[in-house]
């Protein structure tokens, strides 16, 4: 690891966080828990498994994080962030909070997609309009594997996964569900570009902010626009 050989708090973060791919590989242990390598390498798409190795004994040198021997039936080494790690995510949540704009045009040709990483827009900008009724669950699929927003005593949580029975699910193309989401597309607007909506609308408006949020205004493309999400 090199240093910047400086006498900074910021310069002697960036020594230790600063490498290309480190904090995205913090982001996937925050999104999705203990991971397998595998679970790592598929959330990292264009990381060459010796680099995303090499990340791994660096985080786990710096105190960031520690490996387990996962028992039966999983049987494999799982990788998960230290406490010290875990003091990240108010980083990243600034970090994700500041891209979104970069967000708004939709993705390049070349951009991968994968469907946790909606989590960040999520948990930082939809807030539950009835803490007091019964929770709800929506879940998303926009790209490899669903995730789900919940809604847990006033709070909104984001996680990778499914849910048995969720109260609504949106299907479609990212920069779409992102525009629902904001309240910037209704229903009808977003079907129009390719959204498949199931369940009860009342439970996806319990979650949208009262005003379309600037920071999650999307100008979505026609549904299969540079989206590989299938």
């Amino acid at each position: 690891m090199r240093s910047y050989g400086q006498y900074c708090a910021l310069a002697k973060a960036l020594d230790v966080v600063g490498d290309r791919w480190t904090l995205l590989i913090v982001r996937e242990l925050l999104l999705r828990g203990a991971c397998r390598y595998t679970d790592l390498r598929n959330g990292l798409p264009g990381i060459a498994t010796n680099l995303l190795a090499d990340r791994l004994r660096a985080l786990e040198g710096a105190g960031l994080l520690e490996r387990e021997e996962a028992p039966p039936p999983v049987a494999s080494t799982l990788f998960r962030l230290t406490p010290r790690g875990e003091q990240l995510k108010p980083v990243l949540n600034a970090l994700g909070r500041w891209g979104i704009p970069y967000m708004v045009a939709g993705p390049d040709a070349e951009d991968e997609f994968r469907n946790q990483w909606l989590a960040w827009p999520a948990e930082l900008f939809l807030a539950d309009s009835e803490p007091a009724a019964p929770p709800v669950a929506i879940e998303l699929r926009a790209g490899e594997g669903p995730m789900v927003i919940e809604t847990s005593h006033g709070a909104v949580r984001a996680r990778a996964g499914s849910t048995e029975h969720p109260d609504a699910v949106l299907s479609g193309a990212p920069q779409v569900i992102l525009g629902v989401l904001s309240g910037e597309l209704d229903l009808p607007a977003a079907r129009d570009l390719g959204l498949h909506f199931e369940g009860d609308a009342r439970a996806l408006a319990r979650v949208q902010p009262p005003d379309p949020h600037p920071l999650l205004a999307v100008d979505a493309a026609p549904a299969g626009h540079a989206d590989r999400a299938g």
